[in-house]
C-alpha cells in the first residue's frame, strides 16, 4: 500500500535524521571539551578520528569496536545511532563526515579546511555529516574547484540523503537533477563535468562555503 509504504519511508527518514543530529552534536561537545578543536573527519588515520578504521567484510564485533575507539564515542555511546535504518545490510555505520571539517584533501579539494569549530561561518549553512548508506573508510568528498561530483551523492530517502549541518541541525535534501541520481547509479569512477546541477551547486557550497569556480545557470 503506497500510503503504508510512505509512512515507513517517513518513519526512517525521521529515525536517520536524529542519527545525524545526535551525532553533529557529539562532534560539537567534543570540540567544546577540546578548545574548539574537532576531531578528525579521516577514519583511522589518526589518534583523533572520530571513528576507528573498518571495512565492510569486518565481522560486526570488529565494527563496533571500531566506533567505540573513535574520539566520539563518550559522547554518543548508542551504536544505533551511527547507522541509518535503510543503511546497507552488516554495515554497522553509514554517516560520514564531509572533507572540509578536519582531513587532508587532494589536489582537486582546494578549498578550506576547518579543524577548529569556532572559526566555520555561518555554521547553520555548513555541512557536517552526510547519510552514504554504507561504511566508507574517507570524508565525504566532493570537488572545490569544478562542477563535479567525487563520491557518489547518496540515494538513501527516495532520490535524496540527510545532512546535519555545523549548528546542530539536520535536514533531508531531494536530488532534483536528474544529472545527480543517474550519477549515484552508475558503477564506479569520477563523475563527469555537470554545469548547472543545483544540488551539485548546493552541496559543494555546504562542504566548502563556496565555489572555487564560476558557475554556469541551473538548469
Amino acid at each position: 500500500m503506497p500510503a503504508l509504504s510512505r509512512a515507513r519511508e517517513n518513519g526512517k527518514r525521521a529515525v536517520c535524521l536524529n542519527g545525524s543530529k545526535q551525532l553533529t552534536l557529539a562532534w560539537m561537545m567534543y570540540a567544546d571539551d577540546n578548545g574548539g578543536k574537532i576531531c578528525a573527519a579521516n577514519v583511522g588515520h589518526s589518534d583523533d578520528s572520530w571513528v576507528a578504521s573498518m571495512d565492510i567484510t569486518d565481522s560486526e564485533e570488529v565494527q563496533i569496536e571500531a566506533m567505540k575507539s573513535g574520539r566520539l564515542y563518550p559522547y554518543c555511546s548508542n551504536l544505533e545511532l551511527y547507522k541509518c535504518p535503510t543503511g546497507l545490510r552488516f554495515h554497522m555505520r553509514t554517516y560520514s563526515i564531509v572533507s572540509s571539517m578536519n582531513t587532508n584533501v587532494g589536489s582537486s579539494e582546494k578549498g578550506k579546511v576547518f579543524k577548529n569549530l569556532y572559526r566555520v561561518p555561518r555554521p547553520g549553512e555548513r555541512i557536517v555529516f552526510g547519510d552514504e548508506g554504507r561504511i566508507s573508510n574517507h570524508a565525504f568528498n566532493v570537488f572545490y574547484n569544478a562542477p563535479r561530483w567525487k563520491d557518489f551523492p547518496p540515494l538513501q530517502h527516495g532520490n535524496g540523503t540527510n545532512f546535519s549541518f555545523a549548528d546542530g541541525h539536520s535536514d533531508y535534501w531531494k536530488w532534483t537533477d536528474p544529472r545527480s541520481v543517474k550519477f549515484s547509479l552508475q558503477e564506479g569512477g569520477v563523475g563527469d563535468l555537470q554545469k548547472g546541477n543545483a544540488d551539485l551547486i548546493s552541496f559543494q557550497r555546504g562542504v566548502w562555503g563556496k565555489l572555487g569556480y564560476v558557475p554556469e545557470p541551473t538548469q
